[in-house]
This record gives structure tokens, sequence and C-alpha cells, in this order.
């Protein structure tokens, strides 16, 4: 048990939260205190409730069901076209900002920066959008012939009107002989972009999987199977992360036989039901896929931890496990051949960040797999929360904090600030759209949904990124000019003595 720094932390920082929540009136105080708690270590749980719909009138950072569909699961699958079914906004103001890097000529045989929508007016609201759907994926099989598949991905009004997509994707799969998946991941559905996973899974499940489980029974599937096959589910490649993961497996003498969506294709989608294991690492956006595919496939999955020397060697050594001393062995040298260069990268920022403190907030998984990187820094987190966390996410992230650690789910602008100010730490890692608040208050920031255009963060190769990015955002000489807000009353006292 890590003893705590100040014996009255958790009292400290639970009346925090109280003092935060003051600001309410009393039935959205209450409310909004079931979000909030204090980590006591030894507790199985952060004792916050999560993935409920947020308090109207705050602001909330949260995305929605088709931000998590099209954003997420289904957009990064490079040689797939995703249609943006309704108006044109949605798409266009969600796409080309999370930097799923991927091979391919862009256009051609590979899509993914492109943005592809159905446009809908007011007519088509009235009369509905059906034919007009058929229509665009019949121009995009001409205009686009190399293009392995479409997907649909439903906007709100489509679910307000009852266009029958389904119908329309088996027709148009029928005519460009391609898959063609309709996926209801309208944004009004669920508490959050959490659903639009749930929804974008079931669809791979029900429109892809089949096709695989038919094309193996007619013989038409070729895979020629290793004991080592794995795959890597839930890396999105953003700044190359998912290259920087897959690179470690394969040293170690796997095969890496799909990953997706990162650089992923509709083919490797296919071809994931034969492997040995899948091994996931966005645990909250894929964890439904990889359950269908241990309960129908009998594959098991486990979910790793690529950030940070320390937890790579875990993982390491625990996907090591599941195979043979072949593999066992070689885990262990590729974790010896990476440790002199962890080490040297550790004693150069080390003393740089040793004893900061750090303030998170983001979705997916990063608000508890991040952690150990810092600490491998010497940096020290004193508050996180996710976005659309589930309560297995928070029980999980018990494994990654110290005691006395805020944990935060959903949290508003409001309470995210109050609580930087009181706690005052030297970092904050969280999304774009609290980068320049807390920028603008002088404290430094890195934006950790996309690594601040920096990358990748993932394997042995990204931890010499991440590093170094924690040093440039802490240790640049800009933050001497600006000075957080707490800190102007004691430069004045100060400058005021001399």
């Amino acid at each position: 048990m890590t003893p705590p720094e100040n014996k009255n932390i958790i009292e400290e920082r639970k009346e925090l939260i109280k003092e935060v929540l003051q600001a309410y009136p009393e039935k959205a105080a209450k409310k909004r205190e079931k979000h909030l708690n204090v980590y006591e270590e030894g507790k199985s749980d952060c004792g916050v409730k999560s993935n409920i719909k947020s308090l109207p009138g705050v602001m909330t950072a949260r995305g929605c069901a088709y931000a998590g569909s099209k954003g997420v699961v289904w957009g990064p699958i490079k040689d797939m076209i995703h249609i943006s079914h309704g108006p044109v906004g949605c798409g266009y103001w969600s796409w080309s900002g999370r930097r799923n890097y991927y091979i391919g000529t862009t256009g051609v045989d590979t899509f993914g920066t492109m943005h592809f929508t159905s446009d809908f007016q007011e007519r088509d609201i009235v009369f509905g959008g059906d034919k007009k759907l058929l229509k665009l994926i019949q121009e995009l099989e001409v205009l686009f012939p190399l293009s392995r598949g479409v997907s649909i991905q439903s906007e709100c009004p489509i679910g307000l009107i009852g266009d029958d997509i389904e119908a329309v994707a088996k027709k148009a799969a029928k005519e460009i002989n391609k898959p063609v998946v309709p996926v209801r991941c309208e944004g009004f559905r669920g508490v959050s972009q959490s659903l639009g996973h749930h929804i974008a899974n079931d669809m791979i499940r029900d429109w892809v999987f089949p096709r695989a489980d038919q094309a193996k029974k007619d013989g038409t599937l070729k895979f020629e199977s290793t004991p080592y096959d794995v795959a890597i589910i839930g890396d999105y490649n953003i700044g190359g992360d998912a290259w920087a993961s897959r690179i470690l497996l394969e040293e170690i003498g796997l095969r890496v036989v799909a990953q997706w969506s990162g650089d992923g294709t509709i083919n490797e989608m296919l071809m994931t039901p034969n492997v040995k294991m899948n091994l996931i690492h966005c645990y909250r956006s894929m964890n439904y896929i990889s359950r269908h595919m241990e309960e129908k496939y009998g594959i098991p999955w486990l979910e790793y931890n690529f950030f940070g020397p320390t937890k790579i060697a875990e993982s390491l050594r625990e996907i090591a496990s599941k195979f043979d001393s072949k593999i066992q062995e070689n885990a262990e040298k590729v974790i010896a051949k990476y440790q002199p260069t962890m080490d040297a990268i550790v004693a150069k920022y080390r003393p740089r960040l040793e004893g900061k403190t750090v303030a998170m907030m983001v979705g997916g998984l990063r608000p508890r797999h991040v952690v150990p990187a810092f600490q491998d820094l010497g940096m020290k987190m004193i508050g996180t929360g996710y976005e659309f966390a589930h309560n297995d996410d928070y029980k999980r992230t018990t494994h990654y904090i110290e005691n006395g650690t805020i944990v935060y789910d959903d949290v508003t602008a409001y309470e995210f600030e109050e609580f930087v100010k009181a706690l005052k730490p030297d970092l904050i890692a969280s999304g774009v759209k609290e980068k320049y608040v807390f920028q603008k208050m002088g404290l430094p920031f890195r934006q950790m949904h996309s690594w601040d255009y920096s990358g990748p963060y993932h394997g042995y190769d990204g931890f010499a990124i991440f590093a170094r990015d924690m040093d440039l955002a802490l240790n640049s000489p800009t933050w001497g000019l600006i000075g957080a807000p707490w800190n102007k009353n004691t430069k004045a006292k100060a400058k005021a003595a001399v």
C-alpha cells in the first residue's frame, strides 16, 4: 500500500468535491455527486457512477453514437467507403481529426481521409433518402472501383424518418458484389459515443463475420493457419500506434493476421475469426466483438497495455505466457534488447520531470493505461477520469492509480477547471476542447486524444516520443512568460519584496 503523502488527503479531496458541487442547484449537485469520488487504496472500485446521460445545461466533452461508430470503429477501415448518411455537417465536422495513419493511395485503394455523405436536404427528410442512398452507392462504385466495400453510418434524421437502410444495403451489396454494411448509429442513441462502439461491433458480428463463415464453408476463404496467429483489436493507429505495437508482437514471433481498425482492411476483419488469440488495446470500444469471437469461435482475448516500458514488459510477458517457450524466450530477448534504450530515455528525461503532477481526462482507455508511462518518468497522477466509460473501466482503473487520486466521470467543464485550480497540477492531459482553456490559464497541456499532432505513443518507439513531448510541454520557456493565475499574487509579492 502506497503511504499517502498527507494522512488527510482523502478527507481534503472529498471536501474539495463538496465545495465544487455547491455551485450547482441542489438537484443537480445530487446527480453530479455520484460521478465524483476520491480513490481509497485497497478498494476494488473507484466509487463513481458512469454511463449515465449528461446533466442538462452543463458543458460535456462527450461524443455521440455516430461518432463512436464512424469516428472510431468503422472509419479507420481504410479500404472501405464509409458514407455519412444524413446532413453534411455531422460527417464534415467530425472527420479527419484523429490521425488514423494508413498505407495506401488515397482515392484509389484507400479512403481514410475522404468524406462521403448523402447530403440530406429538406426534401429528403420529407420523402425519404433510400433512393438517394442507393444511387450514391452506385455512383461511388463507378468512381472508386477498387474500394472493397461500403458502410452506411446513419446520422440522427435517418432514425427519425425511418429509412430502410438495411434493405438498401442488401440490394446494393448484390449489385456491386461487395459488403455493404448498414449501421444504425444515429447520434441520439444512448448517452454517449459508447453505444456507437457497441452498435458498430454488432454490425461486424451480423454483416461481416457471416460472410467469413460462408466463405470458410465454401472453401473460398484462403487462410493457412499457424500456432502464432493473433489479431490486434482496438488500436486505431493514431500517429502510428498500431505500427509501433505490431513491431513488438512480430519481434517476439507472433504473426499479426489482422489489426483493426487502424490501417485495417475488410479482408483482415474476415480473417480474424481464424486467429489463436485477440489482443485488445482499447477495451471500451472493442470488448463486445472480442467477447463474441470468444463465445462463437472459442478465441480467447487479452487486454494489454503498451504505454511505457514497465507495462510494455509486463504485457509482452503476459501475452507470451499464452504461447509456447519459444515465444516466451523471444519476449525476454525483446525486452532485454530495448531495455538499454529505455534506461537512457528515463535517465535523460526523469530528472526534468520527477515529481511533476498530472490531471487527466480523456475517453477510451487512456485515463488508466497512460498512468504507468507517466510514472516511468517520475510523474504523479492526481486526478483522472473518462468521458464515456462504464463501471468495468473504473474497476480496471484501480489497478493503476494511487491513494487519494480524484476520479471524475463525464466531468463538466466547470468541475474540471475548479479541480485544476485547487489541485494545481503541473500538466493537464486531456482533449482539444480543454486544450486552449488551460493553456490560457498558463498551464502546460498535452492533447491526449490524438497526441497533439505527435506520436506514436505506443510501444518502445512511442515511449521515446512520449517522454520528449512531456518534457517539451512542461519545460518550455514559454510558461515562464505567462504563469498560472494562482501564482500571480505570489510572483507580485516576491517582486515587491525584492
